[in-house]
């Protein structure tokens, strides 16, 4: 299962961490996995393209950390927009997504 973190202070998200394998399917064919890797690095190049050094991240096989750097409105509307699409994604595979609201 793929386990979301999502850390915010004073309502606004300065940290996610995706970690792990959503087992949809054995790798390289696991939809899931596919789709929360494309949501993710779309994110990230959209605001880099955007707002350079407003976001930095680690990738590493199983993880992704997210870590915002400064809250601008075009970053909030792009983060928002990552965990909302993560949301829904969630909704039609909940055995493998989890998503966790840290405040």
């Amino acid at each position: 299962m793929t386990k979301v973190n999502i850390k915010k202070k004073n309502n606004n998200v300065y940290e996610i961490v995706i970690k792990g394998h959503s087992k949809y399917d054995e790798y390289g064919k696991d939809i899931v996995c596919a789709s929360i890797s494309t949501m993710a690095i779309t994110t990230i190049n959209s605001i880099l393209c955007l707002e350079e050094d407003t976001i930095d991240y680690e990738e590493k096989d199983g993880l992704l950390i997210i870590k915002v750097l400064n809250n601008t409105d075009i970053n909030n509307k792009l983060i928002d927009n990552l965990i909302i699409q993560l949301e829904e994604l969630k909704e039609m595979y909940p055995k493998n997504i989890e998503i966790r609201n840290e405040e």
